[in-house]
Parts: structure tokens; sequence; C-alpha cells
């Protein structure tokens, strides 16, 4: 009788799947023991890891930095096979964009000392005590331990934030209302900005308490000079061809629920067979021993909807602690708009690293001519210094909205935006409300193409990552990581443990959202296969 191996198929050529298809492969004995595949919805690896071109720069639609140095697995390979380093300039590769001139609408240039460091380091404050960085006892740390205070488990970080603003402008007891208007609306600068790092597209979403859990590896952060494709192509460079099988997209998960069931199979010789079966959109099945899945949350989401879903289902359904994972926790969308200006303009090599910071809907000098969609961005940058290429950052609702957008509509609105922000003659720096209106006429600006993401729409993926909801908690992401059934491996009640094994950004508690994330959960799910063969 020939013993068959047992089968592992990974979901998912991201960085989960490939990772842990790379470690199940490539570790001592593997290559006899099982039998191995990928399979990908998509017609392309890396999942939310695509690096692109325009007007000859290279560009990261989705992910784009490596979070710390310091330890970090994706630093290690893009050092290794020689990425971080490139003759070709690339997108960020100064870091931060320095030399920034915040604007506020309207034309108005704000003074860094009197207007922009001090609300920006409010901000940051408030930030570093809800992320708990802060020194327990430092006055600083006490100021915003009273803003806290006194709430329930519910309490959102656009909330905290909010109320430390308030805070901020009873102790200043400032009488000015054009000044506590622009201090405002550099504030909302920053909230925007937390919108697109974290994908939560109102911060009134965002949970509190679990902000303090989130962790990033240590030193500096880092864009990858060759591209992000690099790494992921690096891990896929060791498997054989033909273990990744594109353009086959999973629509329905079978698994062994019933360990009784499970038992009576054992009793009537059926043990060998294989308890997983996986439906493709093309009407094929595959069976299994072992499936990981690593499609992205909100594909889950979408598949434990009650009313037709169009995601990939469970058959039976999951139990409810999973379900109740899934649904609690919140998945964002978060869009990257490129514009690369018309070898006609003026200025090419001079366009501003521009922060932009909108009037509140109540405030009298609102342009009411700039789109809603537009309202909500924090900056316009070019991708490094002296670019033709500039970026914008989209969260929530406005980055859907940019999705179904013609490029036409978004040139017209960007160029409305920017005449509101950049007209000419060049911007005084003022502050009080006598010198706030802005004479003269706007800039022209011309592009030449549009690229933008399209995360929130692809079924392939419905949003870009995942953040902690009020509602729900760090428990909900280590639920989110549990292999069913549930019984432990070493229960010899349950004939076929580990069917399904979860892995992906959204399964790590304190490394969500990031691509290092996704790495260490694809490590964590196939170092959970060769424990229980004991390889």
């Amino acid at each position: 009788m020939v013993v068959k191996k047992p089968r592992i198929v990974i979901i998912g050529a991201g960085m989960a799947g490939l990772v842990a298809a790379n470690k199940l492969y490539t570790s001592p004995g593997t290559k006899e023991a099982f039998e191995l595949c990928i399979v990908e919805g998509g017609n392309r690896i890396g999942g939310r890891i695509l690096t692109s071109e325009i007007g000859g720069d290279r560009i990261e639609m989705g992910a784009t930095w490596i979070h710390g140095v310091g330890g970090s697995p994706i630093f290690k390979i893009a050092e290794e096979i020689g990425a971080l380093d490139s003759k070709q300039p690339w997108e960020h590769k100064d870091g931060y964009p320095k030399d920034v001139l915040t604007v506020a609408e309207g034309g108005l240039v704000l003074d860094s000392v009197s207007i922009v460091e001090p609300v920006s380091n409010l901000y940051r404050n408030l930030m570093d005590y809800a992320q708990g960085k802060l020194v327990e006892g430092s006055e600083t740390y006490k100021k915003n331990s009273s803003i806290s205070n006194g709430y329930s488990d519910k309490l959102s970080i656009g909330s905290f934030l909010r109320k430390g603003l308030e805070a901020y402008w009873n102790s200043a007891k400032s009488g000015d209302k054009m000044i506590k208007s622009l201090e405002e609306a550099v504030f909302a600068m920053h909230e925007n900005e937390e919108r697109a790092h974290t994908s939560a597209g109102e911060l009134s979403d965002l949970d509190y308490n679990a902000e303090s859990e989130y962790k990033n590896f240590p030193d500096e952060e880092l864009t990858i000079a060759k591209g992000y494709l690099r790494v992921v192509e690096s891990l896929a460079s060791v498997l054989p061809s033909g273990l990744i099988q594109l353009g086959r997209k999973v629509t329905k998960i079978e698994w062994k629920k019933d360990e009784n069931v499970a038992a009576v199979e054992m009793e009537n010789g059926h043990g060998n067979c294989r308890p997983v079966k996986l439906h493709f959109d093309d009407g094929s099945v595959m069976v299994a021993d072992h499936v990981i899945v690593t499609v992205s949350l909100g594909v889950l989401k979408d598949g434990i909807r009650d009313e037709s879903p169009s995601g990939m289902c469970f058959s039976p359904t999951l139990p409810c602690f999973k379900k109740d994972a899934i649904s609690r926790l919140g998945f964002g969308t978060v869009n990257k708009l490129f514009l690369e200006l018309s070898p006609t303009h003026e200025e090419l090599k001079n366009f501003p690293n521009l922060q932009m910071a909108f009037h509140s809907s109540s405030s009298e000098l609102r342009q009411q001519e700039i789109p809603w969609w537009m309202r909500r961005t924090a900056s316009l940058s070019p991708i490094y210094n002296n670019s033709s290429v500039l970026l914008s950052w989209f969260a929530g609702k406005e980055a859907l909205e940019l999705e179904s957008l013609k490029d036409e509509e978004i040139i017209n609105g960007i160029t409305t935006t920017i005449s509101s922000f950049l007209p000419e003659p060049k911007p005084r720096k003022v502050l009080n409300s006598q010198q706030c209106n802005s004479n003269g006429s706007a800039k022209t600006i011309e592009f030449a193409r549009v690229v933008k993401s399209k995360w929130g729409t692809d079924p392939l993926f419905m949003g870009s990552y995942s953040y902690v909801a009020v509602g729900s908690s760090g428990k909900d992401l280590d639920s989110m990581a549990e292999p069913l059934p549930t019984s432990k491996s070493s229960d010899s009640s349950c004939a076929h443990p580990l069917q399904i094994l979860f892995a992906g950004e959204a399964t790590h508690r304190t490394h969500y959202s990031t691509t290092h994330g996704a790495y260490i959960s694809g490590e964590r799910e196939a170092n959970r296969i060769l424990k229980y063969y004991n390889l």
C-alpha cells in the first residue's frame, strides 16, 4: 500500500503565503514529506505588494515601507539580495519629505514656529501617550492621562485626540478665532495622515486601548530602492516551477467540523481521505490535508455575509469565535494617487512638499470649489527631491471615491485644490485674519498621466489592511490566528487536525497591517505544521 504524502495547499501568493511555502519547501526533509502548492486567484504574485512605474520612476501601488530595520525579516531579505540601493531615484528615497511647506486653504502659508510646530508637537505627544511611549510620571504623561481618565472601554483614538485638542485650547486661553481655526486645520491634517497610516476611515472607529499593543521594529523606516516586489520574487525563486498556480480563485472551502464524523470515517477505513475540499470559480475542485488561508480580512468579511456573499465561504460555516473576530476587526481602504507633471510645466522640478491644512466645514474661509474627496488628503509631494511625479494618499470613503473617478475628474479636482493652496504671487507668511485673503492668479498645473491604486474594489482584496476597531481587541487578532478544528493537534480524538490554518497581517496581534506581520504569520503557520509532523 502506497502511503499518500500530506497535501498542503496555500491560498494566496502574497507575503504570508510565499513565506509559508518557502519555509515548508526549504526545511530539511520536507521535499519528500509533503505535496505542496499555492493557489492564487490573480494573475501575479505579491498580493498587496505591487511595484509599478510612472514617468520612468519606480513606484509602489501597495506596501511601501519597511517599518523599522532593527530585526525586520523584510529588511534582512532586501539587504541580502541588494534591493536597497539603486542609481535610479525611487519613491521616498530621502525618507519622509523634508523642507515641508504647510499651507492653509486659500493660500495662507503657516508659520512653522508659532502655528505648525506647537500643534504638531501636541499631536505627537497625544499619540505617543496612546501608544505607551511616554515615561510614566512625566509632566507630559500626567497631562495626557487626565484626558483618557474616566472613559469606558470603547474610547476611540478620534475622541481621545479631540479631547486633547480641547484641553490644549483651554490651557492656552487664546481668544483669536483665526488662530484657533488654523490650529484646528493643522491638527486635522495630522488626523488625516493617521487615517492613511492605520486604514481607519474614521478615527472614531479606531480603538484607543489596542493602540499601545501595536509594535514596529526599531530604527529608521525605509523604502526599497529596487522595489518591494524584489523581496517577493526572492521568496518565490526557490520554489519549483508549477508549485504556484495562478488564476485559481477559491470560492468555497469544505472541511470536517464534527470530530465525531471524523472518528466514524476512521472506523470505516476512510481515515486516509483528505478532509478539506477546495472549490474554484471554474468549477474544479482540489482536496488537501491542510490548507493555509492567507486571503485578506476584507475577503473573509465578505465571505461571512448573510446575504449573497461574493467572497470565499466555508462549509460548514466558521465557528462563532472566528466569525465574531472577523466581523469586529476593522479593515479599511487606503489608496495612493500618482500624478506625472507635464514636461511643459514651467516649474517641473520645483513643486514643493506641500502639506494641506483644510478649514473645517463651519469656517467662512472654506473654498467651495474644492471637491469633497480632496478635503481629507494631508499632502501632495514629489516622490523624491525634484521628481516630476507627485503623490497623495487617500483613506476611507475618499479612497473609494477616487477609485470610481475618471482621470479627467481627478486632474480637475487636483488642479482646483492646488490653485487654492499655491496661488500667485508666492504666498506670504501670515498669521492674522487681516492678511488671510490671497490675491493674484492661480498657478497653471498640467499633468501628463495619472496612476492610482484600487484596493477597495478589487475582489481579491476588498480593502488595504486591518486595524483594531472600537468594540474589538487584540484578542480578536489572536482568534484570527486560531487553526480549525480548534482541538489541539496532540488531541487524539481529532482525526483530522490542522485542516484550516490562517495567516496574513490580520492574524498578528502586534504587527497587524504590515508586511513583516504577514511574513511572521506565514512562518508561524508553516512551523505549526512542521511541529505537528516532527520536522
